[in-house]
């Protein structure tokens, strides 16, 4: 009996020792989560500000290479983002069966997907698997930064303007997670290149985004003006997917580490309970025996006397 209650003991110490170290990490989910909502609300204004002028501008124009559609597009490159660390969750799981779905859906359409991938989980993912990838970024998906949105979004132009006979690519895709709340993110993927062009009346759009529509004037021309604004507009946008994944991954951390925690705490309860039954039954076991020995000893008294 002494054994299994050291057994239990030393249970006992090890997931509290556990709760203790995911306490730790959910705490320091819970404030990088903060800062990373704050960089992604301060990216917000600009965001919707250039995401406007790039729809006045196409809007004037009607024939453009980043505009217009390939009748027959035979390549398509896929930005994943993933994490770099473990312990999120769900979070790098659902990024890449979502990217593992439109690579499954373009391949039917008779595209050749090639893979960008942010994030040394995701790379680890592809190289188990001998997955080639075109270009890998890690180390970057906790703090991103303009700088690094910028590298990756240069790097997907050149490929976006580059002839797919040479190795270019038709079409971008961004695969990330939304922050929806601190209980929900969820994966998405949205086309970034060629921009998709909709003909909507400037009424409905003025109600949807509550406020009238700038009037633009662009020299020296509309073309000239897009081809400035379509690289940032691009870098943009891969710099919001970034700061956005962030603040999920880090939202995806801090419920793991709850619900870990959690766990560890009733664990310690569990085995707590069992402890003190087997140190129960170990103390009846105890007296049991006192007893018994202290009745053969009456008993071989009684028969001398």
């Amino acid at each position: 009996m002494g054994a299994q209650v050291r057994v239990y003991r030393r249970r006992i110490r090890a997931a509290k020792s556990t709760a203790k170290i995911t306490r730790a990490m959910e705490l320091i989910a819970t404030t990088r989560i903060t800062k990373a909502q704050r960089a992604a609300q301060a990216a917000g204004p600009y965001a919707r500000e250039i995401t406007r002028a790039v729809s006045a501008v196409a809007g004037r124009v009607t024939d453009h290479p980043l505009l217009t559609e390939v009748e027959s597009p035979k390549r398509a490159a896929i930005l994943v983002i993933t994490s770099d660390k473990g312990l999120a969750g769900g979070y790098t799981t659902n990024a890449i069966k979502e990217a593992e779905s439109l690579t499954a859906l373009l391949s039917e359409q008779g595209k050749e997907v090639v893979q960008y991938v942010v994030g040394r989980k995701g790379i680890g993912y592809n190289q188990f698997r001998n997955r080639p990838m075109e270009r890998t970024w890690g180390g970057i998906t906790e703090r991103p930064t303009y700088a690094h949105a910028k590298e990756i979004g240069t790097v997907l132009m050149e490929k976006f303007i580059q002839d797919p006979a040479e190795g270019g690519v038709d079409e971008i895709h961004i695969v990330s997670t939304e922050f929806v709340s601190m209980l929900t993110q969820r994966a998405r993927s949205n086309r970034a290149l060629p921009l998709e062009v909709e003909e909507v009346e400037a009424e409905e759009l003025e109600k949807e985004q509550g406020k009238p529509l700038p009037l633009y004037e662009f020299e020296p021309s509309p073309e000239d003006a897009l081809d400035r604004l379509l690289p940032q507009y691009v870098t943009n946008r891969i710099y919001f997917a970034l700061l956005e994944s962030a603040a999920s991954q880090w939202a995806s951390r801090r419920n793991a580490m709850k619900a870990a925690t959690d766990n560890a705490e009733e664990l310690v309860k569990t085995l707590t309970r069992q402890a003190n039954q087997a140190r129960q039954a170990e103390i009846t076991n105890e007296i049991s025996e006192i007893v018994g020995g202290a009745d053969a000893l009456a008993a071989a008294s009684a028969g001398s006397e």
